[in-house]
């Protein structure tokens, strides 16, 4: 597994963790979006600044293995974080005819102020992303739309209004910006006329009509002894991208579950050595979910705190001057699954307990809240997660 892959599905389970304190029912967000945007800030990040980020992040197993000489050699040798990034988005943006998965990454820095070329040219070189001015000083509304209407354009329309109205103003000199689309077709889909009515149990009390999905066929699984739940890959068509699938036994067993979700188990959980094929009898309901988050305070409670305080940040490595500071994160996400597929866009040592014998058909009916991921199975990078409360 590349040690990015694991680095954004640790930033993927501290984030889930934060934002599902706050009692919202549903969550979609794309960690490793917002994991690529702010390792475009990182590039320009030094001293203390770089070291919250490079924790919060989890990249410094990655830098362990770049350490020594100054930032530039830091930034430019085979094993940095940036190198990973450009490899990793390099092997996204392949074109293939199975799915579509857009990446873009943007930079809007204030026209007036001096960007230093180097870090301009990194960004490029690294995050395949181009830098672009803005006129935040005299017309951040107009700088506004511009910029949520190239996200609109990069997610299919999918993701509209990403900064809100008086988001950015005068003060405003840096916006970074990631937008993943991705629309795939299940390798094996599931039959419309299958469909139908079903109750889905929000909790053991109330339950809601949900229009439910069904399919036999072989699929990747397995039975959580210690958790109490069981995980089911389903693969999207060429086999690149699936959709892992986390499901309590019990119809309440969702906070459990959750309470001990750590990336180091879910690592564990979802290895190939630890999934086999089953045949099951899968039951998924149609659902969409779309969020937005304003990660402000998430990546504050995380640890990264320096990088939004005036006169603290330093982002030296981007420019000369010192007084540039991050004054947004926004993150807004989009996924719908239907009998095709699923369409998703976003902007920005354990132990395995495994039952050893199994009936022969396994029952894998979603009717109660669960948690997915989406992933690129040769990267072992997730794109996309979340909860389903209520579809």
């Amino acid at each position: 597994m590349s040690s990015l892959g694991e680095a954004i599905i640790h930033l993927a389970i501290d984030l889930f963790h934060q934002i599902r304190q706050s009692k919202k029912e549903n969550i979609f967000l794309s960690p490793f979006s917002i994991s690529s945007a702010l390792a475009m800030t990182y590039l320009g990040a030094r001293e203390n600044t770089a070291s919250e980020m490079e924790k919060v992040l989890h990249f410094s197993k990655i830098t362990e293995n770049a350490r020594g000489g100054a930032a530039k050699d830091r930034v430019e040798k085979p094993g940095s974080v940036h190198h990973h990034f450009q490899k990793l988005l390099t092997e996204l943006k392949k074109s293939t005819d199975a799915y579509e998965l857009s990446v873009a990454n943007r930079l809007y820095g204030e026209k007036e102020f001096p960007f230093l070329q180097e870090y301009m040219d990194n960004v490029k070189k690294y995050y395949l992303a181009s830098v672009e001015s803005a006129d935040f000083k005299n017309a951040a509304e107009e700088s506004r739309q511009m910029i949520n209407s190239w996200v609109e354009s990069q997610t299919n329309e999918r993701i509209k209004g990403l900064f809100p109205k008086d988001s950015l103003d005068s003060t405003t000199v840096l916006v970074l910006v990631n937008a993943v689309y991705f629309k795939g077709q299940w390798n094996q889909k599931f039959q419309e006329e299958s469909t139908a009515e079903e109750k889905f149990w929000l909790n053991k009390d109330t339950s809601k009509p949900v229009q439910m999905m069904k399919q036999t066929d072989s699929f990747n699984f397995v039975s959580l002894e210690d958790v109490q739940a069981k995980i089911l890959e389903i693969p999207y068509k060429g086999e690149e991208l699936s959709m892992m699938v986390l499901l309590p036994n019990k119809v309440d067993g969702l906070q459990k579950l959750e309470d001990q979700l750590t990336a180091e188990k879910l690592i564990a959980w979802t290895s190939p050595q630890n999934m086999g094929k089953r045949q099951v009898h899968l039951y998924l309901p149609r659902f969409k979910v779309e969020e937005s988050y304003d990660l402000v305070p998430t990546l504050q409670a995380l640890g990264m705190v320096d990088a939004f305080r005036d006169e603290v940040a330093d982002f030296s490595g981007m420019t000369r001057k010192y007084d540039l500071v991050v004054s947004k994160v926004f993150h807004k996400s989009f996924v719908e699954v239907t009998e095709e597929g699923t369409e998703a866009a976003a902007a920005t040592g354990v132990g395995v307990s495994v039952v050893t014998s199994l009936p022969f058909h396994e029952s894998f009916r979603c009717d109660h809240p669960f948690l997915f991921l989406i992933k690129h199975i040769k990267t072992n990078s997730i794109l996309f997660c979340g909860r389903v409360s209520s579809p």
